[in-house]
């Protein structure tokens, strides 16, 4: 299992710490040092079953910076994909890829689908 987080982030340092604590092996990446490419996003998308939308760090500050509650409307799938794959801070984290596609840390919805 994959662990996608941004270490300085405070729902990755909790989801990590949730992983751990079960005993969950997993690997970690860096979102920004290594952000997800396009085919990445695209498989992960198509696996999870969520809209792109999903995918979204939409309480970041670049997210706001780029006033992308705006503009993702008017932007195809294709569009918002290659989007994402620019920049790992727009991508919402943690992202945990295995049999499963998590997006963000939900404790419930982790226990449910991890243990």
């Amino acid at each position: 299992m994959l662990l996608i987080e941004y270490p300085k982030c405070s729902t990755c340092q909790k989801a990590k710490k949730w992983l751990e604590e079960h005993q969950v092996s997993f690997e970690d990446r860096h979102i920004v040092e290594q952000r997800p490419t396009e085919e990445e996003l695209k498989d992960w998308i198509k696996r999870s079953g969520y809209p792109v939308k999903r995918f979204f760090n939409t309480s970041g500050m670049k997210y706001r910076e780029l006033e992308l509650k705006d503009k993702l409307p008017q932007m195809s799938e294709e569009e918002q994909i290659r989007l994402l794959a620019t920049d790992g801070m727009l991508v919402k984290r943690p992202l945990v890829i295995g049999e499963q596609i998590l997006v963000g840390f939900r404790e419930k919805e982790w226990t449910e689908k991890l243990l």
